[in-house]
């Protein structure tokens, strides 16, 4: 494999705009060790499962977002630090409120955030799995209120989210 730097090959037109990302598919050491923090913390719903080897994971009835299996990975440790592979997985949330649902399963589940941000664009918590894959958590803003320069340039930044903020809002949503 070369380890030298590849030419830069630039598009002759962009790609299509309706194009989107699909699933993700993760290798993990224990199966059911995954399901039950990516079912029974995050709330995704188990669509379809393959014995101990392999599992698909949904939201809203779609086929699956994540796919997870152990073909390659059982009882596997996590990749060490300073390689390449995924850094993170990114679930985005309909509304603040239901971003402040998860942050609320986190807390009771007792998993630890890696960080909470607020990007101007979006309010994120990051965190990991239980193979220690990144995952991120997000609610975009509306498009009108994205920072921008006088020039009419996104200017995204990275602060802090307030996270009591994020519960309140849940917690207002839930009492209507």
């Amino acid at each position: 494999m070369s380890t030298q730097p590849s030419k830069s090959i630039q598009p002759t037109q962009p790609i299509h705009p309706d194009v989107r990302m699909g699933h993700v598919h993760l290798k993990v050491a224990d199966l059911q060790r995954a399901i039950d923090f990516y079912c029974g913390v995050l709330g995704l719903t188990l669509t379809q499962r393959f014995g101990n080897s392999a599992a698909f994971l949904a939201a809203g009835g779609y086929h699956h977002h994540i796919g997870l299996n152990t073909w390659e990975s059982l009882g596997g440790a996590p990749p060490p630090a300073g390689t390449t592979g995924l850094y993170h997985l990114a679930l985005v949330y309909p509304t603040q409120a239901e971003l402040g649902d998860a942050l609320q399963r986190l807390i009771r589940a007792g998993i630890p955030l890696d960080g909470a941000s607020d990007h101007g664009v979006s309010q994120a918590l990051y965190l990991r799995d239980p193979d220690q894959n990144g995952v991120e958590l997000y609610w975009d803003r509306p498009e009108s209120e994205w920072p921008r320069t006088a020039s009419g340039e996104l200017a995204m930044y990275t602060r802090p989210l307030d996270l009591k903020m994020l519960l309140d809002t849940a917690q207002v949503a839930a009492s209507r």
